[in-house]
Parts: C-alpha cells; structure tokens; sequence
C-alpha cells in the first residue's frame, strides 16, 4: 500500500538529491528564490504583530495566536517555492554524502542569507511606507517597535541559543514537510514546529532581518514612540549596527547549528552514513 508520506530514511535521501539542486542552480535564480522567501518570513512577521497586539488575549493565547500565523510565512516558502537560510542548513545533508562541495554549500548560504535580507528589508519597507502601523491608533506600529527594542537586548548567549533552539525546530518542519506527499499534509507539518518555536520565543535570523529593520523605521515616527509608553531614549540601542552585533550575528550562528547539526548531522549520522562508508568501501 502506497503511504501518504515518505519514511525517515527515505526523507533523509531526498533532502540529499534536493540540497544538491539547491547548490546547483544558476545564482541569479537561486538570489531570486531568496528574496522571495525573506518576503514571505515577513508577511507571516507582519501578521504575527497584527495578532500579537491584542492584549486582550492573555499571555499564553496571544502566544499561541501569534505562532500560528507566523507560520504563514514558512508554508509560503515550501509549497509556493522559495529559498530559506535557515531551511537550507539543511544542505550540510548533501555536503556529508559528497554529492556538493562545502565550499559550494557556503556560497549557496550566502547567496539566500543576502536575499533573505534584501526581501526582509523590501517589505520593511513597503509596510512603513503604508502607513498600515498607524492602525488601532498606533497599536500596531507600537508592538512591532517593542519588539525590535526586546531582540536586540538579548545577550549574545541568549541570541545563539534561542537561534539554536529556532532552527532546530524550524528545519524538523522541512524535513517533515519533505515526508509529506500533498499539499494538506506539508502544511500541517509547518505549522505545529513554527507555531511552537514562535510561541515559546526562539530567535530566526531570517524573520528578525524584518522585525528589526521595521523597528528602526519605525523609531522615526513619534507619535509610535509615545504608543509604547517609553521615550526616544529608551530605543537608543536600536540601530543598525545593534542589528548585528545583538542579533543577526549570534542567532545566524545559532539557526546554523540548530539545523545543520542537531537536525542535519543526526539525521545523515543516523540514516545515511553506514550507507556512505558501504559505498565508498567497495
């Protein structure tokens, strides 16, 4: 009887075959497939602050409320087509079994992590330039500030591990969206892994290329400065070198090894490599 899904190993063999295209499509269409995915993360980040406003709710509702649109975001990128760093830390799958070079495994991540972030950047933008922020007197634009001033007030600890934790749960929804043979189960299998990981408060590079750049725009407007009950100096640390150094620097090497290792890796150690060495020994 043919399954729905496919098994474990199975998954894990066609991750291998996938990364490798990934790794050998012509740059400008993979810069493309990025920008796109960096716009999708956002448009589920846009509505995750929509939803996450709402104080109204209770902590624990509003948490889950605002993971589980988030994960909009994510389903966009697997079944409408786009390229996601943080799911291609998947890639080191192709790299172990040989079928890429490492170095064509680090190029092909900075090619999606820059586009990731010119899409990022690109709705950040557009959303700032809508005026959409000024809804529910100023509400909207308020939590999105808020929450740009909390991700660059982690430490660099808190960063790489909550990056960590992020992508370790972020790339077991790739790999369990891979399983799925229709449309309806993929995006069951991205919505629970982005729902928790949004929900408990991990840390996604690709994601907070929008939040903190929305944050920073949004500074400028005072009339959302006030919205939040803080002043203008409360959000002195909320620049764009403070991007970097408190945010996108820690939580870029946490998603990495979140998904290359303890998803990747474990995966490969697990399922493909006594195959490899089977192989390579005859």
């Amino acid at each position: 009887m043919d399954l729905l899904m496919f098994t474990p190993p199975q998954i894990a063999e066609k991750l291998g075959e996938v990364c490798q295209g990934k790794c050998r499509t012509p740059m400008k269409k993979l810069f493309v497939l990025a920008i796109l995915a960096g716009a999708f993360i956002a448009f589920g980040a846009q509505l995750s602050i929509i939803v996450g406003s709402d104080a109204t709710l209770g902590f624990g509702f509003t948490k889950f409320i605002t993971g589980a649109v988030f994960s909009v975001g994510l389903m966009l990128v697997v079944v409408a087509g786009a390229e996601l760093f943080t799911g291609d830390s998947l890639i080191v799958i192709a790299a172990l079994e040989k079928k890429v070079w490492w170095g064509e495994l680090l190029k092909t991540w900075a090619a999606v992590y820059l586009g990731n972030l010119v899409g990022s950047l690109l709705i950040a933008c557009l959303l700032y330039w809508s005026g959409l922020w000024s809804m529910n007197d100023n509400l909207i634009g308020a939590a999105a500030l808020k929450i740009a001033g909390t991700k660059v007030g982690l430490t660099f600890i808190e960063g790489l591990v909550r990056g960590i934790l992020c992508n370790w749960l972020v790339c077991l929804a790739v790999w369990m969206a891979t399983s799925a043979k229709d449309v309806i189960g993929k995006l069951f299998a991205v919505f629970f892994p982005v729902m928790a990981f949004v929900a408990s408060g991990f840390e996604h590079s690709v994601a907070n290329m929008f939040f903190i750049p929305y944050g920073i725009l949004l500074k400028s407007v005072p009339s959302v400065v006030e919205a939040t009950g803080k002043t203008l100096a409360d959000y002195a640390g909320l620049n764009w070198v403070t991007l970097w150094t408190r945010n996108l620097i820690p939580v870029t090497v946490g998603n990495v090894i979140g998904g290359a290792f303890f998803v990747g890796f474990i995966y490969w150690l697990v399922y493909l490599k006594d195959d490899s060495e089977a192989e390579q020994s005859k």
